[in-house]
């Protein structure tokens, strides 16, 4: 099942910001260990892990960034594992690109669950057809949209001021106030990849 719990208490016990969000920093500055007296008395983010252990809250951290369930990650993973290339980058890349995740690289949603949910309502298109499916993968030259109907709904006016502020990666070409944009290449390389994560020990956790 996806988490639907309290973010705060996540985003603590991983002691970093999963959600993108500013306010999630400010409760890590509040607060830097990780939630229950139990960790606190043991002084840090759960005390001394197994490597399972670290392997486990590796996975549930990148569930909880892209916002999937243990099913769709592993599933990912045996792709990932079935493709030539390294598992690491491969896994990386399909996260990538997901149609939900690129709108939240885009700049075009403040956090993937808005982006899930944008996806969902049906608010955006692909090459001109309309895709409600979060986990579409998209591919290079693909140019997503959003809908003629929704363009001057009220909740994109701050994405576009935020936009100001926002470089999106090398491989996407965006067009803020057309809220459109191109895939121009394919997140490969471990520069486009999220830092936050070390697939290789989710990768670790499922080979076992």
């Amino acid at each position: 099942m996806r988490y639907t719990g309290p973010k705060a208490r996540k985003v603590r016990r991983h002691g970093a910001n999963l959600f993108g969000t500013a306010k999630y920093d400010k409760i890590l500055s509040r607060k830097p260990t990780a939630p229950g007296m139990q960790a606190a008395a043991r002084g840090g983010r759960g005390g001394k892990l197994s490597e399972y252990g670290k392997q486990l809250l590796e996975k549930q951290k990148v569930a909880s960034i892209y916002g999937l369930t243990d099913k769709q990650l592993r599933g990912i993973y045996a792709e990932a594992s079935r493709t030539v290339g390294q598992t690491n980058n491969m896994m990386h890349t399909l996260l990538e690109r997901r149609l939900d995740n690129t709108l939240y690289r885009a700049g075009f949603a403040m956090t993937r669950m808005q982006a899930r949910q944008f996806v969902s309502h049906g608010l955006f298109t692909v090459n001109g057809v309309r895709v409600t499916i979060a986990s579409y993968r998209i591919q290079e030259g693909d140019k997503v949209q959003v809908r003629d109907r929704v363009k001057n709904s009220p909740v994109f006016g701050p994405i576009l001021t935020a936009q100001d502020k926002y470089v999106a990666p090398l491989w996407l070409t965006v067009d803020a106030p057309a809220l459109s944009f191109t895939v121009s290449g394919l997140p490969t390389d471990e520069k486009h990849f999220d830092q936050l994560i070390d697939m290789r020990k989710v990768i670790g956790f499922y080979s076992r």
